[in-house]
């Protein structure tokens, strides 16, 4: 491995957002470490980047078991030596049922994933990009547009994205002793399996169902791409990527 090469981890590599993300930065030259629960799903993920498989790696790690994600950033450190880009990616949803009708099993899920995954893999980024030559590194969460506003019927998920804003403001702040730069993405609309059923029309704040205009994931890439290249003395903080016409302006 070139000494130049650039090392990233995206976690809900799999599928999606994330297996976007993955192509494009292995098509820009990283190392990435493919993250994911779903072995066959990170393994389809590797056979899309062709040559640049050689300088990847698919290893199975859930987020929300501690041990798992230190064995991911320790593999990641062993094979790379290094680690410059933690895409903050993997996330769940819950059923859209009525506030009252969220089980606490449900609520907790989604927190786990969304919320404590996030921190976990954020803290061990820190002790490895802290402590390597050159130091620092970046990192970019994956909001939402609920991390701005909801949808009805989405208190566990837009509670989880309202939070991840928090963390990613005290992740700024306290990586910066470090040359840790931290980011997030707030993404609306992007075409991949979550937004499936927009097909067929999603509630609405009116109480109406209404099919929603989405945009290619590839757009997606593109942003993440652009936020991962800025040198660390610069960070877009936050950024938000959507498709133009979905009901988000003026939403409610």
């Amino acid at each position: 491995m070139a000494a130049t090469t650039k090392t990233a981890i995206v976690t809900g590599a799999g599928s999606g957002i994330g297996r976007a993300v993955t192509v494009a930065l292995a098509g820009r030259g990283f190392a990435v470490v493919l993250a994911g629960r779903r072995q066959a799903a990170l393994d389809e993920t590797l056979a899309l980047l062709g040559s640049a498989r050689a300088s990847c790696r698919a290893v199975a790690a859930d987020v929300t078991d501690e041990a798992a994600v230190e064995m991911l950033f320790a593999r990641t450190q062993a094979d790379f030596g290094r680690l410059d880009l933690l895409f903050n990616n993997a996330g769940v949803s819950a059923p859209g049922v009525l506030l009252e009708d969220v089980t606490a099993a449900q609520w907790s899920a989604v927190l786990a994933v969304n919320l404590t995954g996030v921190f976990l893999c954020t803290r061990a980024a820190f002790r490895l990009m802290k402590a390597q030559q050159p130091r620092g590194g970046r990192i970019i969460n994956n909001g939402s547009i609920s991390a701005h506003v909801p949808r009805p019927n989405s208190a566990p998920y837009t509670a989880s994205k309202h939070a991840i804003t928090g963390l990613t403001r005290s992740t700024a702040l306290d990586g910066r002793k470090y040359d840790i730069a931290c980011g997030q993405i707030d993404i609306g609309n992007a075409a991949s399996e979550m937004t499936e059923r927009m097909q067929a029309g999603v509630p609405q704040a009116n109480g109406s169902q209404a099919v929603e205009p989405t945009m290619d994931v590839s757009l997606v890439a593109d942003a993440v791409l652009y936020m991962a290249g800025l040198p660390l003395d610069a960070n877009v903080q936050f950024m938000t990527v959507m498709a133009t016409k979905m009901p988000f302006i003026g939403r409610g």
